[in-house]
C-alpha cells in the first residue's frame, strides 16, 4: 500500500528538488562536454565531492514511491524516466488524452548518446517501456508490469527534441496489449509493442 502525499507536499517537493535535479543533470552533461584544463577539472572534482558529502550527511529514509492524494497517481521520486529526484531521468512529463492515449515531448542530449549524434537504442527502449506501461496501466493507476516488449528500430533516433506516443490496442483478462513509437521532426524512428500483465498481488486485491 502506497503512502499518501498531499497536493501541497507534492508541489513543495517539485519546487525544492526539481531545480537540484536539473542542476545535477546539467553537471552530467558538462562533465561529458567540458574542454577545461587539468587543474580546473581537479578543482571541479573536489567541489562535486564536497557537495555530495554535504547531501549525504542527512539521508532521505521515507518512501520513494507514494500516491497523490488528489489525482490518485503514483508519485515516483527515483524513477529513471520521470523521477523528480533522479538526474538520470531525461525527464519525461507524460500527458494523457481523453481517448486514453499517452504522449510526451522531451529532449535527449549527450548523456543519452550511443552512435555519434544519435540516441542509444537502450534509452529508446527505456522511454518506450515507460510510456507503454503508463498507458497500459491507466496512468499507473492499475498495476500492470512489462511481460514482453518488442522494438523495431526504423532508423537512428537523433539527439534533440523528440516525441513519444502510446496507446492500448486491447485488453484480455490480466493482459493489456499496447503499442507506441518515438518520433523526430521527420517521422517515426522506433516502433514498440508490448504485453503488460497485472501482478498476482493486484489481482488478489481486486
Amino acid at each position: 500500500m502506497f503512502t499518501e502525499i498531499s497536493a501541497d507536499e507534492h508541489d513543495r517537493q517539485l519546487e525544492l528538488h526539481g531545480p537540484l535535479t536539473a542542476a545535477v543533470r546539467r553537471l552530467v552533461e558538462a562533465g561529458i562536454s567540458t574542454g577545461a584544463d587539468s587543474e580546473t577539472i581537479r578543482q571541479a572534482q573536489l567541489a562535486v565531492e564536497a557537495i555530495a558529502e554535504t547531501l549525504e550527511q542527512q539521508r532521505h529514509d521515507g518512501p520513494r514511491t507514494m500516491r497523490h492524494a488528489v489525482t490518485g497517481r503514483p508519485v515516483v521520486l527515483a524513477d529513471p524516466v520521470i523521477g523528480v529526484r533522479n538526474a538520470i531521468a531525461p525527464p519525461l512529463t507524460v500527458q494523457h488524452t481523453e481517448s486514453g492515449r499517452c504522449w510526451t515531448e522531451f529532449t535527449l542530449g549527450a548523456p543519452y548518446e550511443g552512435p555519434p549524434g544519435r540516441v542509444h537504442g537502450g534509452i529508446c527502449a527505456l522511454v518506450l517501456d515507460h510510456i507503454l506501461g503508463e498507458v497500459a496501466s491507466d496512468g499507473l493507476r492499475q498495476p500492470r508490469f512489462t511481460g514482453t516488449l518488442t522494438l523495431k528500430y526504423l532508423r537512428a533516433t537523433p539527439l534533440g527534441r523528440l516525441r513519444a506516443e502510446a496507446w492500448v490496442e486491447r485488453i484480455e483478462g490480466i493482459k493489456a496489449f499496447a503499442r507506441g513509437q518515438i518520433l523526430d521532426d521527420e517521422g517515426v524512428t522506433v516502433e514498440a509493442e508490448g504485453i503488460f500483465i497485472a501482478p498476482a498481488w493486484a489481482r488478489e486485491a481486486g
